[in-house]
């Protein structure tokens, strides 16, 4: 394969995962215009939960599904599924169904989009050999700021002006033009079907050694900073620091963009030591480090304490890309699909949880002990961060020399 096409087929499986952002969290972007409606708060909070639920109890499975048929045909039959109950979601809003059967819709959506995060990685991993694939997997990581910052601006515009039926057609469109780009240009990564490779790669990796369970449990550790800052940030700016809404809206806009360009410099990054996870030791390091830094900038009222939040965004964020590739390298093609599956149900559940936990925390301790105490979970992921695993045979080796055929 040449690299161009390689590097095409990155794009074209970052459409898939923006398709899963997009319908997962398209909810958040209609509960503002739901509210001016009169819909109350509560009811609101639970409508907005109806998606993330389904992303919840299929992520697994369709990782054991991709490990079994593929990518590009779980794909197919996923996103397709996700842009039939989009299209019915936003019949409902046109024909004014209750709000209960539309988030049953967006239930299913998003259940049915939860393959785009798995089968995206594991492309990415199959067809990009070692010296680049820490930074097309942190490219690929992008695709959830993109999401976001897609949705962020045209569904709140798009439901005051038009209504929310219009809105539902901008993760609608994403859906559709993804399958349409999956159908044209996946290709499934080559894997050994046959021989000594084979036999290695279809052996359960989590009973060799404790790599992934470790990398798993760093993550989860990982991730609760993160949701402070990406949670929380824009309400510590707003009721702690008294910054205007708007203006606290462009700097967490723009926190998600470098928090995307961190998780590319730390792909990059890994790619030149050659190494998954002594990048992640640094970085947890960095985290608690910045994270105990805002909280004590924040107890004492100064300004700087907006320049850490804007380091802690990319900080926290940074180890994303890098705990993805070193869990589908170590798991390899026949495995990597629910060792995936199992990272994001922990990542998402972690967070999910840390929500109401931190608001309880920041409710009886304030922002400034709330940061600092997030910041101790990176010193306990520090030493539980493993060495870099061997790659398991079938994950592609680095291109052949001029002039050799490279079946990858």
């Amino acid at each position: 394969m040449s690299a161009a096409r390689r590097w095409w087929i990155l794009v074209v499986s970052m459409t898939a995962a923006i398709t899963t952002t997009a319908t997962v969290n398209c909810t958040a972007f209609l509960i503002p215009q739901l509210i001016h409606d009169g819909l109350p708060v509560q009811r609101a909070g639970l409508f907005a939960a109806a998606a993330p639920a389904g992303l919840l109890l299929t992520t697994i499975v369709w990782g054991a599904m991709i490990d079994r048929y593929g990518e590009r045909r779980v794909l197919l039959v996923s996103l397709s599924g996700a842009a039939i109950g989009l299209a019915a979601t936003v019949s409902g809003f046109a024909a004014g169904a209750p709000l209960p059967v539309i988030a049953g819709g967006l239930f299913v959506s998003s259940a049915m989009a939860a393959s785009g995060n798995g089968a995206s990685g594991r492309i990415v991993v199959g067809w990009f050999p070692a010296s680049s694939r820490g930074t097309a997997m942190g490219i690929r990581q992008t695709s959830q700021p993109l999401g976001i910052a897609l949705l962020s601006l045209t569904m709140p515009y798009l439901a005051s002006r038009v209504g929310l039926t219009w809105a539902m057609t901008v993760p609608l469109t994403v859906a559709v033009v993804s399958v349409i780009l999956v159908f044209a240009f996946i290709v499934d990564p080559p894997r050994p079907e046959s021989g000594a490779a084979a036999a290695e790669a279809r052996e359960n990796p989590y009973r060799e050694d404790s790599f992934l369970v470790r990398i798993h449990a760093v993550s989860l550790l990982l991730v609760l900073p993160q949701g402070a800052v990406w949670t929380w940030g824009i309400t510590w700016l707003i009721v702690g620091m008294h910054w205007a809404p708007a203006t606290a809206g462009l700097l967490v806009s723009a926190s998600q963009l470098f928090g995307a360009l961190g998780r590319i410099a730390a792909g990059t990054w890994s790619d030149r030591l050659g190494s998954r996870t002594s990048p992640i030791r640094w970085i947890a390091l960095a985290a608690a480090l910045t994270m105990g830094a805002l909280g004590a900038l924040t107890a004492v009222g100064s300004p700087v304490a907006v320049l850490v939040f804007l380091v802690a965004s990319v900080v926290t964020v940074a180890d994303n890309g890098l705990a993805f590739t070193a869990i589908a390298e170590k798991a390899g093609p026949f495995y990597s699909g629910r060792a995936l599956g199992i990272q994001n149900t922990g990542q998402f559940l972690v967070t999910t949880a840390a929500g109401p936990i931190l608001g309880g925390l920041i409710h009886t301790a304030g922002f400034a002990a709330a940061f600092a105490i997030v910041g101790l979970a990176p010193l306990v992921a520090f030493p539980l961060v493993p060495r870099d695993a061997t790659p398991r045979d079938g994950v592609t080796r680095e291109p052949a020399p001029s002039g050799t055929p490279n079946r990858t």
